[in-house]
């Protein structure tokens, strides 16, 4: 024998049990690893299943583990109660597509009555026209070129809008995502054919819901912890990013839930195994982030905890100041209090000027102190990037005149900025000082500030697999754009774009896009665009909630969360976020008002087993929930009214209108499958961005 294998939906299923059935069934898997013709394994022949090859595996009294066992090995396929497992057996086979050479767990097919493919939808009028056909027009080698199961292609032909996502329900993924972008008018990439010789386990496709585990240990490791699907298996597309070697810096773009973070992580683990002994940095802008990261690497490293040693997971700002303490002593960091009176001070005794104090905090965090300028020549030809304002020779004495005593002011107090933090380690490695990390994985890329970015340039931009980065520029929310070339960043021929959502519902991803243009530019040029982005399954339509006042408001969103308790949500799989602290009392209010207990997300604070998360929307990045409530979205709070207030700049107004929608953005597409926006009136012109 050979290989020992799991199937994707062996871990889901095994996920749905209690705890204590998958410890039984955990420790039944490892038995069976360990000697599969066991005398104490209790095996029984699968009469009425389709695949000969389909075997039940007594767990106790009630729980059975569905194998497919052949001369080649044995392979996890499911698990469930006893008639629900037989059940999901008798429907399903695993083969060789005929096509693509990629093995498959297919559905069986036979007669339309046998299984509800078509979920019933509310009474409609008679048409006169009945529904178009969205792929007659493709014929049957097309669509199995696409890994159609030879059984579905005529359900798949007389497909319609009304009836694509029962079908895709039944198929391999490979297969859903093509019929999915063909759908919405792009052109899938049909997969490689192989030769008939060839290991149909090997290919791509077939990796992305088949693992071999190749010994004892990480069948052990595995056992003992969680089985989350990323950790297990990856998309082909994800699959050749994370093992891909890269000429030089590497850039990973797309929109929410299409699983940059899972490449990250997945990245991070194959550099430290490809290079036994170097230093990877895994880092993103939050601690929060960077907590959710650590999480997630424990759980990626089960089968080869001796890997952890060589990585790091840490909020970038946490990099730096351990990095300064340590080679500098510990940075005494200047509040943002400091830095205004010092502005205020400097710009009182400065003549002949009349900057406001929004332009002249806004010129020294983006261009300044961001880029580290120290001397006149240097501010006099600096390109004041993301600065919209723009300012002669002239006005440049007089600011500088100003910023040149609020240096001063610092350096008289001993005191530095986070820019100077990460200015002064830059300098060190530019002088020669060995870095201190010998590749770097960033997350969230697009919320780097300035000197943060030119920190990781030096560190690792320059080297083959050095710096990998990746984010999405809708949902940048807080620094100020920059350029990666002018960092000496280039990325051309190295740059690659995710389009399948896996996160969130066809439903919540084409609403929450409203709030977006369906394309997107940084500083660089480099263009995003959410045409072509899919999403591979379907759910209910948002819920948009006008509201007469505060309570009202309440009512709606606590009647909302009771909904999903009676469809079986756990308290903790729910969440409620708002613009920011100052709303969070609407939220607790609502949450208590549906009989529920919450935790409040931080820093600190996680999900917690049986509450209800609440928090800011700007918390809410990189957090996944079955459903989520957005609300407060009145007019003065979503743009937040005192930011509009603090704009001294027509011009700078569309950069916080930017940063406003990129918020809302981020919380409405936390949710999977559910999602409530709901505001007192007047309500945010977004929400009516939202409604369309």
């Amino acid at each position: 024998m050979t290989d020992f294998r799991i199937a994707d939906t062996f871990t889901a299923s095994l996920a749905r049990l209690t705890g204590q059935e998958q410890k039984a069934v955990k420790t039944t898997a490892f038995d069976l690893q360990m000697d599969p013709s066991s005398n104490g394994l209790s095996f029984h022949k699968l009469d009425r299943a389709k695949d000969a090859n389909f075997w039940s595996v007594r767990v106790n009294a009630d729980i059975r583990i569905i194998i497919h066992r052949t001369d080649g090995g044995i392979l996890l396929a499911y698990v469930d109660h006893h008639d629900n497992a037989y059940k999901w057996a008798e429907r399903r086979k695993i083969e060789r597509h005929p096509t693509t050479g990629a093995m498959q767990m297919v559905e069986v097919r036979e007669r339309v009555e046998e299984i509800e493919l078509y979920r019933p939808r509310e009474a409609a009028a008679p048409v006169a026209h009945p529904p178009q056909t969205i792929f007659d027009n493709l014929r049957k080698f097309e669509l199995m070129a696409f890994g159609v199961p030879e059984d579905w292609v005529d359900d798949v032909r007389k497909a319609t809008e009304d009836t694509l996502f029962d079908i895709l329900e039944h198929l391999p993924q490979e297969a859903q995502e093509a019929l999915l972008k063909l759908a919405i008018g792009e052109q899938p990439q049909a997969p490689e054919p192989v030769a008939p010789e060839a290991d149909p386990f090997a290919h791509p496709d077939a990796q992305r819901r088949f693992r071999v585990l190749t010994n004892l240990e990480e069948l052990r490791q595995a056992l003992d912890f969680p089985w989350d699907k990323w950790a297990v298996f990856l998309h082909p597309a994800q699959r050749s990013l994370v093992e891909r070697a890269f000429s030089g810096p590497a850039r990973l773009t797309g929109s929410a839930g299409t699983g940059k973070t899972i490449v990250a992580l997945h990245r991070a683990v194959h550099l430290a195994r490809t290079n036994p002994g170097a230093k990877v940095l895994l880092t993103t802008f939050s601690k929060a982030l960077a907590n959710a990261l650590k999480a997630k690497l424990a759980t990626l490293l089960t089968s080869t905890p001796d890997l952890a040693g060589q990585i790091t997971v840490k909020a970038i700002s946490t990099v730096g100041y351990d990095l300064y303490a340590a080679r500098f002593g510990q940075p005494n960091i200047a509040s943002p209090s400091l830095v205004r009176a010092l502005l205020a001070k400097s710009a009182a005794e400065a003549e002949g000027h009349r900057f406001s104090q929004q332009f002249l905090h806004g010129e020294w965090e983006d261009v300044v102190d961001a880029w580290q300028i120290r001397s006149w020549e240097d501010y006099r030809d600096v390109a004041r990037l993301g600065r919209k304002t723009r300012i002669g020779g002239k006005q440049r004495e007089a600011l500088w005149a100003i910023f040149a005593r609020v240096r001063a002011g610092l350096n008289e107090r001993n005191v530095v900025t986070w820019s100077d933090v990460f200015g002064r380690l830059t300098d060190e490695m530019t002088a020669g000082q060995k870095a201190a990390f010998d590749f770097a994985v960033l997350d969230e890329a697009q919320d780097l500030s300035v000197a943060e970015a030119r920190y990781l340039a030096e560190l690792a931009g320059q080297k083959p697999d050095g710096l990998f980065f990746a984010g999405d520029i809708g949902q940048r929310i807080f620094q100020q754009p920059f350029s990666w070339k002018i960092l000496g960043i280039d990325v051309r021929g190295r740059s690659s774009t995710l389009r399948i959502n896996y996160r969130t519902s066809h439903q919540i991803r084409a609403q929450a896009d409203r709030l977006l243009p369906s394309t997107v530019s940084d500083v660089d040029g480099i263009t995003e665009s959410r045409r072509g982005t899919v999403s591979i399954f379907d759910g209910p339509l948002p819920v948009v909630e006008r509201c007469r006042d505060a309570a009202h408001e309440a009512g709606k969103v606590a009647a909302w969360l009771k909904d999903r308790i009676a469809e079986a949500f756990a308290p903790d799989e729910l969440a409620v976020f708002v613009r920011s602290e100052a709303e969070l009392p609407r939220a607790r209010s609502a949450v208590k008002s549906a009989g529920l207990g919450w935790v409040e997300l931080g820093e600190k604070a996680d999900v917690a087993a049986g509450a209800v998360a609440i928090c800011p929307m700007h918390l809410a990045k990189g957090l996944e929930f079955r459903a989520a409530a957005v609300m407060a979205c009145d007019d003065d709070v979503i743009p937040q009214a005192d930011r509009i207030a603090n704009v001294s700049d027509e011009t700078d107004l569309e950069a916080v209108y930017e940063t406003e929608r990129h918020l809302l953005y981020v919380a409405c597409t936390r949710a999977r499958d559910n999602l409530l926006i709901s505001g007192v009136d007047p309500v945010s012109e977004f929400v009516d961005d939202l409604r369309g």
